[in-house]
């Protein structure tokens, strides 16, 4: 049994860094940005290349996907999202038609296949990432054998949590991003440049969304459509914990994960899963803006 529930806290840490970026994103400008699932593949194939091209490893190529990945979102949010502000169906089509792109970017190695050149680490096939030598293996406590690279994972996500925390209720640009979501007409009449923060906040989610897939790719192979799914995951967690509340969004993830891990051991995956939807669908019912909402005055 705690093994099982170990192993739901490291699946639970993965979806935190990705609804995070939901999570700040979505309850600032207000889109549903489809292609976040993208960018944790974009990260996953950084360490990818990183690993081939530069000889870094999976820890070294964490900083450099956050970059990467960052500077993605950062691209995204100039050229298509900002001519989309309160369009809400518009931008969703948007990004599901950039996600589509990036993902045959990725498998067409940036058209240049059809040159007859390939790069390595692109293309169609399956990537791995080695994990670390350190970090192989298992590691005893309180009489229980756990694998050390799911630690390290548990442990890196609380690290960027608490940052992202930091980030939001202790520096300038997390007060701009609070009263944007707050009422964001209101920021603008005070001096808050929306438009540049709401970038910054784009580039800040899409860089978490980055570190989530090079800790996946050391679990799991790197394909161009690993993050299609995760996307929905995301916006689970945000809506169940609540739209622009970080509290929120680490208790639900802790509680969608647990949950998907007990009801899988007790039955399967897609019992699992079924059950997780079953218990958003609840909480949507139950409570429409999420289990923790900010008090309205």
């Amino acid at each position: 049994m705690v093994d099982i529930l170990f192993i739901g806290l490291s699946l639970s840490s993965i979806l935190l860094l990705v609804a995070l970026g939901l999570a700040v994103t979505y309850g600032a400008m207000g889109i549903i940005n489809m292609a976040h699932g993208e960018m944790v593949m974009i990260g996953a194939y950084t360490a990818v290349m990183a690993k081939i091209w530069l000889g870094l490893g999976l820890i070294a190529s964490i900083p450099l996907a956050f970059a990467v990945t960052a500077l993605a979102g950062l691209a995204i949010e100039r050229l298509v999202v900002r001519r989309l502000y309160g369009r809400l169906l518009d931008t969703l089509l948007a990004t599901w038609g950039i996600a589509i792109l990036l993902q045959q970017a990725i498998r067409l190695e940036f058209g240049l296949s059809f040159l007859g050149i390939h790069i390595a680490g692109l293309g169609s096939g399956l990537q791995n990432v080695p994990v670390p030598a350190a970090l192989q293996g298992t590691v005893r406590l309180l009489g229980h054998d756990f694998n050390a690279y799911r630690i390290f994972i548990v442990a890196m996500t609380a690290v960027l949590a608490v940052a992202t925390w930091a980030v939001m209720y202790r520096t300038a640009l997390g007060m701009k991003v609070r009263a944007i979501i707050r009422n964001p007409q209101m920021a603008a009449a005070c001096g808050i440049a929306v438009a540049r923060t709401n970038a910054l906040t784009f580039a800040l989610g899409s860089g978490l969304a980055g570190v989530a897939g090079v800790l996946m790719a050391g679990f799991k192979t790197v394909a161009p459509d690993m993050g299609a799914t995760l996307v929905v995951d995301g916006f689970m967690v945000v809506v169940t914990g609540g739209v622009g509340s970080l509290l929120g969004t680490v208790a639900a993830s802790g509680l969608l994960g647990e949950f998907n891990a007990l009801v899988a051991m007790a039955s399967n995956d897609i019992i699992g899963r079924a059950a997780v939807f079953a218990v958003v669908i609840g909480v949507i019912l139950l409570k429409p803006a999420g289990l923790f909402t900010f008090k309205g005055r």
